[in-house]
């Protein structure tokens, strides 16, 4: 990468401003999810729930409740959260005092069963489903919901068997549509060019927080409300460890670069790692990136349909371990798994990983990571996604180009 040491850099600096600046608002028109998407999600759980023998699932806020009703609602101490009866409508649990609030946030219109403060909110639960028509059989419980919510309803309703509702939530999230698809290329595409920039500004001395402000304020510039990213900024040494450190050091010439970013439109994330080097790589710098992009093309390419999550993973780790990293998942070498499933949730089914043999199907999302990490020297850590056709898998964004042009300027 060119020795850009002489620069003024720093939020608010000539050369930071100047990098906002050439960004331009990339949303222009980005389309959500429709209603009629939001309710053939719930007839697909309806269908799933009959197959598997299901009287119902709960749904807890947060994810579960958005993507299946398109209610935007925080988990909290308070039990939140919709019933889907295998047939018939959908109905809501909440605080009586929230009422008119959930009903602003709601898309999937329904019934809402509300509680005071001072009642329980499951033994609502129980008589709600006993309305519906459901006083035994199986109900899936929401496996995001905290443990306090799916004990009191087992209190509660003892007449029923609970289980977990994943075999329905994650089965419909986890194969995604044209619509989903689609924000999750352009979300990919806003933060790859943030990537760009926050290149552009590094300067010796530079410190992490000034990166990190730099991403918020271009994130924002690509058209991405604030709190809608997250980044992760190692300098040198600081890269071998995948999520950071607590003292992060600040940018020396030469310095091996990780920034790992992301943003959220309309829900759905992105997520990518672009490492090089500052200054002039050495021949060790070299040596690994090209060893880990190797990595990273191999998984892409076991990333077959019918092919095991595990298989690609594997296909990741054997180049890694051939050139005498590891084994398995020891360092120096690939500590984590291969990728994540990606949506809703930044890491979603299913995953890259050797104990993961969900076969690959068309319309599933990967990040493909497989972090090369030494400690005491440096890692690196190539991070694209891919989405699954009937044909193999499709980038979201190309690989990084090389060490010394990673994003093919």
């Amino acid at each position: 990468m060119t020795d850009m040491s002489s620069s003024t850099i720093g939020i608010g600096g000539s050369t930071s401003a100047a990098e906002l600046a050439k960004l331009k608002d990339m949303t222009d028109g980005v389309v959500g999810i429709s209603q009629d998407e939001f309710a053939a999600r719930v007839e697909k759980a309806q269908q799933l729930m009959l197959e598997q023998g299901l009287a119902a699932i709960y749904i807890n806020a947060g994810t579960n409740l958005y993507y299946f009703t398109g209610t935007r609602w925080y988990a909290s101490e308070r039990m939140v959260g919709a019933i889907i009866p295998a047939s018939g409508d959908v109905e809501y649990i909440a605080p009586a005092f929230e009422l008119d609030t959930l009903k602003g946030f709601m898309v999937i219109d329904g019934k809402v069963n509300t509680w005071q403060e001072d009642e329980s909110p499951y033994q609502l639960f129980g008589q709600v489903l006993n309305n519906m028509g459901i006083d035994s059989g199986k109900v899936g419980i929401d496996e995001s919901a905290a443990f306090f919510i799916f004990d009191g309803v087992r209190q509660a309703a003892p007449s029923l068997e609970y289980v977990n509702a994943k075999s329905v939530t994650a089965a419909c999230r986890m194969i995604k549509s044209a619509t989903e698809l689609s924000l999750l290329q352009r979300a990919k595409e806003m933060t790859l060019e943030v990537h760009k920039a926050a290149a552009r500004i590094l300067c010796v001395g530079i410190s992490v927080s000034e990166v990190e402000d730099f991403i918020n304020e271009a994130h924002k510039a690509v058209g991405i409300p604030a709190g809608s990213h997250f980044c992760i900024v190692l300098f040198g040494e600081d890269s071998a460890y995948p999520h950071g450190v607590k003292s992060p050091k600040v940018l020396e010439l030469n310095d091996t670069v990780l920034i790992d970013t992301g943003c959220q439109l309309h829900g759905y994330n992105s997520d990518i790692t672009r490492t090089y080097v500052f200054g002039t790589p050495s021949d060790r710098q070299r040596q690994l990136w090209q060893l880990e992009k190797d990595a990273q093309i191999a998984a892409f390419e076991a990333a077959k349909v019918g092919a095991t999550c595990a298989s690609v993973d594997k296909a990741a780790r054997d180049v890694l371990e051939a050139a005498g990293f590891g084994p398995g998942y020891k360092v120096p070498g690939l500590p984590h798994r291969t990728g994540h499933g990606i949506g809703l949730d930044i890491h979603e089914w299913p995953y890259l990983v050797l104990n993961d043999l969900t076969p690959l199907a068309p319309g599933m999302c990967f990040s493909n990571e497989p972090m090369l990490c030494v400690p005491g020297e440096f890692g690196v850590r190539h991070e694209d996604h891919f989405y699954m056709t009937d044909t193999g898998p499709v980038w979201f964004t190309q690989p990084a180009d090389s060490i010394d042009n990673p994003f093919g300027y």
